[in-house]
């Protein structure tokens, strides 16, 4: 159930079993959108017809604001209509999720080898990356000046250069690697669906709304939806794998009457296995940014004019080179603000653009540039909540984002580190001023007041059907939902704590081992029988 990163994978890994049957359902449609394969189309698909349109509840700690809070809705999920940035976390993330949470397997030198086995990385082939692998692995085709002015900048600023955040060290600044094959976005859809289509034990449905899980004596059997007006049960003899994401997961459990009881009851749905952490755990990382005002058309700002909109387009489909190659997150850098975190607490994306995301404005003259700076480890915690028993309606989602004093001052870090590498020499020929947050605002109350204010989500909620052992916890080390049977859910949802940078490396690598442990599971089964 899912179309996402995590379930074109797993999908496609268990149709390599000819005598498997596999049916997938995807809520969206399928990826044939032109904007979805040209990569500067990112900023177009924030808050687009291929996301759910979801808004998060009033955020307490940030002005009681409905921030936009984009999921994707559509074949390959949030790898279709994200920013394409390559990175997978630091190791120790992985280790602190064996160690800390109790899901043995889970460490980094036991995930290594699925980053591995997905990638095709066009530059690397060491310890650290594979090639090969269904998800092609790219350098930016015509990465922007500005891009290479803010690395200079960032090692002006003391901060080392890094040609590689997933090999030996993350930390650094440098220009990232994208989720891209020959200048075009290469999703989970076009890695792995596409030529797991064209095997006979692959079905594959779009534009379905998942109405619940079908369970019996506890035990899933199957998945209740309907499609074109039409109530259908599909039936499972194996297996139900659950990969709607950090939202759809757990907003299905709930619908299915697992989760809290009380939260179930009081809605009216019937209680089918009380699992209090369904829904709870939820996280995100948060972004504060400095956006910076251009002394002239330095920035990708100035491709929104027809004729430039125009030249970029021929060059993309002659040569597949130039701005259309761009993800506009172009340039990043991992870095530690605070000595007492064992690894960096801050990453960086810079973008050489300004109002390229949803709910970032531009600058007043119409050239900018941004720089994000998100802290990594948030500790803060919010929930995904039903807001009725009603299927079509879009549940509560509360990310919490600085509930903990301690997030806002590592988020203010950040701040401060993103306007030192602004300030460098490397930038001097290009930034007339300081747009966002502004020169005048230099108190903690105020750059509090300007977060609050501003913050935006960067793209990475997960932990809401979390794994672990703990009470808390709703799948166990193998993805297998807690209580019951021939169930699993296995997507960013699980993630016990978010890792630190982009998640979508992460959720694929989910999606890797999951489809291992179920055909693990099967030849088990079959053994016994």
């Amino acid at each position: 159930v899912g179309g996402g990163s995590a379930g074109c994978v797993i999908a496609a890994r268990l149709a390599e079993l000819s005598d498997a049957s596999v049916l997938l359902l995807e809520a969206g449609p399928m990826d044939t959108a032109r904007l979805i394969h040209m990569p500067v189309g990112f900023f177009k698909m924030t808050d687009g017809p291929l996301t759910w349109g979801y808004k998060t509840a009033p955020l307490a700690h940030a002005d009681n604001r409905e921030m936009v809070f984009p999921q994707g809705r559509v074949l390959g999920g949030g790898s279709s209509i994200n920013a394409m940035v390559y990175t997978r976390g630091n190791a120790a993330d992985y280790d602190a999720w064996a160690n800390d949470e109790g899901c043995t397997g889970w460490g980094y030198q036991d995930v290594l080898p699925y980053f591995r086995k997905a990638e095709d990385n066009e530059r690397f082939s060491n310890d650290w990356h594979g090639t090969g692998g269904p998800l092609g692995v790219s350098d930016l085709r015509s990465p922007h000046p500005l891009t290479k002015a803010f690395v200079r900048a960032a090692q002006e600023a003391g901060i080392a250069y890094n040609p590689d955040f997933n090999g030996k060290n993350q930390d650094g600044a440098g220009i990232y690697q994208v989720t891209q094959r020959g200048g075009r976005r290469c999703s989970a859809a076009v890695g792995y669906l596409k030529q797991a289509l064209k095997r006979p034990n692959l079905e594959l449905v779009t534009g379905v709304e998942v109405e619940h899980l079908v369970i019996e004596k506890g035990r899933a059997v199957g998945v209740a939806y309907s499609r074109l007006g039409r109530q259908q049960v599909a039936r499972a003899d194996a297996e139900v794998i659950v990969t709607a994401g950090a939202v759809g997961s757990p907003r299905l459990l709930l619908l299915s009457g697992i989760g809290p009881a009380d939260e179930l009851s009081a809605l009216g749905i019937t209680v089918t296995h009380e699992l209090p952490g369904v829904g709870k755990n939820f996280h995100d990382h948060i972004d504060a940014y400095v956006i910076s005002e251009l002394a002239g058309p330095h920035s990708y700002d100035k491709h929104t004019r027809p004729h430039k909109m125009l030249w970029a387009g021929l060059e993309f489909m002659l040569l597949k080179s130039g701005p259309v190659t761009s993800n506009l997150a172009e340039g990043g850098a991992f870095v530690t603000t605070d000595p007492a975190e064992p690894s960096p607490d801050i990453q960086h994306h810079f973008l050489p653009g300004a109002g390229l995301e949803a709910g970032v404005p531009p600058v007043p003259s119409g050239y900018g540039c941004t720089l994000n700076a998100c802290y990594l480890r948030p500790k803060s915690r919010g929930s995904i909540r039903l807001r009725s028993a009603d299927p079509t309606m879009a549940p509560f989602i509360d990310p919490n984002y600085w509930a903990e004093p301690s997030d806002m001052a590592a988020s203010l870090r950040g701040l401060a580190s993103a306007r030192e590498i602004m300030a460098q020499p490397a930038f001097k020929d290009f930034i007339k001023r300081e747009h966002l947050p502004g020169k005048d605002v230099t108190s903690r109350a105020d750059l509090e007041a300007y977060a609050r204010r501003l913050g935006k989500s960067d793209y990475h909620p997960v932990g809401s059907c979390k794994m672990g052992i703990d009470d808390q916890a709703v799948v166990d080390p193998d993805c297998r939902v807690r209580g019951i049977e021939r169930l699993r859910v296995c997507d960013s949802s699980i993630m016990p704590q978010v890792v630190s940078s982009n998640t979508n490396a992460a959720s694929i690598m989910i999606g890797e081992k999951a489809a291992e442990l179920i055909k693990g599971n099967r030849r088990a089964r079959e053994q016994a029988a």
